[in-house]
């Protein structure tokens, strides 16, 4: 029997350190914004600190992942990694805000390459017969950044430094570096790819320059000004490039022909919108917990635990229902009707609305967000040949990321916007000498601020939040409209159902073969293995237990010292008094016959399994049955109590 490898503990320890960073650096920022914008001086570019890391993750995934395949996940890993923790060093010894925002996107271009290099990298050293298990774990690696990066934020920001939130990523980074150095050595096959560098880079100038746009027009520059129009041409130039280039491209970043199948291109563009509503308004809740109702860093942390726990629920909930009954549309719509109203109760906050009030409203927004965020990917993963799986999932999740890019500096705007306007016209009086309110306003110094200024200051904040919620509830409300134009194609009972219930996950398999392997892998996961012998033991029409049934398949391929390795004397007795095995060890006519049928039976049940990957036209499919099969031979199923299904 084949050894899980002693080094696999090691390197998955490392992986998962890997992406805990890359993962917890999307949400512990959030709680320490307001204090970083009064330290650093620019309120106005708040949203660049978010928007900078986000665009550059965005075009650094798919490139990553193709350089990952061309010249090995190895050095790619590690040159993301060194990347990143560049960038959270540099982050954290910033000056001024134009240097922070400079420095997050080097740290994004880290990031990007080390969320989809780790995922990709685990197919190179896990068994695939594991392979579910530590996806699991993967998934649960997500799961805890949500819930832990705002606390963490608020911890450092009240108890060290706001600068500890990025210098936090080194120590474990370079531990994690060591670890893959020493024993992480991956096959040295590399698959051959021609990447499309010209199509990520005007996709990248083109969004670049959109986000450019949205930030500064009515901010910096009149939306009339010749640098808009400047931007919006370079915006349009570019993207429309970009169409050409994909058509021409051998290997496109984001295939065109994908946008014929109705459900990618209704999902994307609900992903899109999502996108907007959620990076556009989530970030600035801690802008209204922390400014508003005088909340510390840490404290608005622990206040936020409604909108995370909510995405939670919903999420994993909603992916066991899913799994259970095939379906999902309703997912989708339910979940952007709910972001719908909390929006709609986040947009009614005022300063005196109580942290129950406001939590209970995140708790909408959350069960929103977790019922229609991955719930897309796996509708997407549904609709798809599984040659196009990989590059489908990547593009599900570049529109959600594109979403965000573009919608937190258009709602950033919004709120300057309104807040210079609304302090110009409630300030009873001028600041203290040296105060900026519009920039530099802390928990810290709106408290220290005389009563008369501090409440107008509130109330003009709160004020000029409200329209970045209905910004965002209106955004909702198209996403919701969109939903009910994904068509309704019940999940077919292969592994391409299979990981529904696993959807707080984020699926970025390197290919569209990797993707297939873990799905199928997590078909003979030891949880499962006992249900497998059972189902098939009712389709031949054999009365044997699982473990027995393992056994009569051993025997049958004369595995030498099976029984002793095992400890299966019980069902060795068992098959002999069933007359299956003769004293010798040996199968009986009536043993033959029974093993037949359960051959035969194991057959249609794998070939149904695949049947919609048409395994009969690739031979890569047909090797993953092969291993499918083998892999639920290498050990027996587990045993369970009398009377557990």
């Amino acid at each position: 029997m084949e050894q899980e490898n002693p080094r696999i503990g090691p390197i998955f320890g490392a992986l998962m350190l890997v992406l805990l960073v890359a993962s917890l650096d999307q949400t512990i920022v959030s709680t320490a914004l307001p204090t970083i914008a009064g330290d650093l001086g620019g309120s106005s570019k708040l949203a660049w600190v978010v928007t900078a890391y986000m665009l550059a993750s965005t075009v650094t995934t798919p490139l990553a992942g193709k350089l990952g395949d061309q010249f090995g996940r190895k050095i790619v890993l590690q040159t993301a990694l060194a990347t990143f923790l560049l960038g959270s060093a540099l982050c954290g010894a910033a000056h001024g805000m134009t240097e922070l925002i400079a420095f997050r996107a080097i740290q994004g271009l880290g990031g990007g390459g080390l969320m989809v290099t780790t995922q990709a990298a685990i197919g190179d050293v896990v068994p695939a017969r594991d392979r579910g298990r530590y996806a699991g774990l993967l998934g649960g690696v997500f799961g805890l950044s949500t819930v832990i990066g705002p606390l963490l934020g608020g911890f450092f920001v009240d108890n060290l430094s706001w600068r500890w939130i990025f210098y936090v990523n080194i120590p474990i980074g370079v531990v994690a570096l060591i670890v893959l150095q020493i024993v992480f050595h991956p096959p040295g096959v590399r698959t051959r790819h021609v990447i499309d560098y010209l199509g990520i880079a005007l996709l990248a100038a083109g969004l670049s320059a959109i986000v450019l746009l949205t930030t500064l027009g009515g901010v910096d520059y009149a939306w009339l000004s010749l640098e808009t129009a400047l931007l919006a041409a370079i915006s349009l130039v570019c993207l429309a490039g970009f169409l050409v280039a994909e058509r021409r491209a051998a290997e496109p970043v984001l295939p065109l022909n994908l946008f014929r199948n109705r459900i990618f291109a209704t999902t994307s563009a609900v992903g899109f919108v999502v996108g907007i509503a959620l990076f556009g308004s989530v970030t600035y809740l801690p802008l209204f917990l922390q400014l508003v109702k005088g909340s510390s860093p840490t404290v608005s942390g622990l206040e936020m635990l409604p909108l995370m726990t909510g995405v939670l629920i919903s999420s994993i909930g909603g992916g066991q229902v899913i799994s259970r009954t095939g379906r999902y549309k309703a997912f989708p719509i339910l979940g952007t009707a709910l972001m719908v109203a909390g929006m709609l109760l986040l947009a009614r906050l005022t300063v005196s609305t109580s942290i129950g009030s406001a939590g209970l409203a995140m708790l909408v927004l959350g069960l929103g967000l977790g019922g229609v965020m991955q719930v897309l990917i796996l509708v997407v993963q549904n609709a798809v040949d599984y040659s196009q799986l990989g590059v489908a999932t990547s593009g599900a999740s570049l529109f959600r990321s594109m979403g965000g890019s573009i919608g937190t500096p258009i709602f950033g705007a919004i709120l300057t916007n309104r807040l210079t306007s609304n302090l110009a016209a409630s300030l009873p009086g001028p600041p203290p000498s040296g105060v900026d309110l519009e920039r530099g306003a802390t928990p810290a110094l709106i408290a220290s601020l005389p009563a008369p200024i501090k409440d107008a200051f509130r109330g003009a904040y709160v004020d000029a939040l409200h329209p970045v919620f209905l910004t965002g509830a209106a955004f909702a409300v198209l996403a919701f409209v969109l939903t009910w134009f994904i068509p309704e194609a019940p999940l077919r009972k292969t592994v391409k159902a299979q990981g529904a219930a696993d959807t707080a996950a984020a699926p970025l398999h390197g290919s569209s073969m990797a993707e297939l392997e873990a799905q199928a892998a997590s078909l003979a996961g030891r949880d499962r293995r006992h249900l497998i012998y059972e189902r098939l033991a009712d389709t031949a029409g054999v009365e044997l237990a699982p473990r027995e049934m393992w056994l009569l398949f051993r025997i049958a391929e004369q595995v030498p010292g099976v029984v002793a390795s095992f400890q299966l004397d019980p069902q060795l007795d068992a098959l002999r008094d069933r007359g299956l095995v003769d004293g010798g060890c040996t199968l009986t006519p009536a043993g033959e016959a029974a093993l037949e049928r359960l051959r035969a039976a194991r057959r249609a049940r794998v070939e149904a399994l695949l049947s919609d990957w048409e395994p009969e036209r690739h031979d890569e499919i047909l090797q993953i049955v092969g291993r499918l099969t083998q892999s639920l031979a290498e050990e027996p199923p587990e045993p369970v109590a009398t009377g557990v299904a």
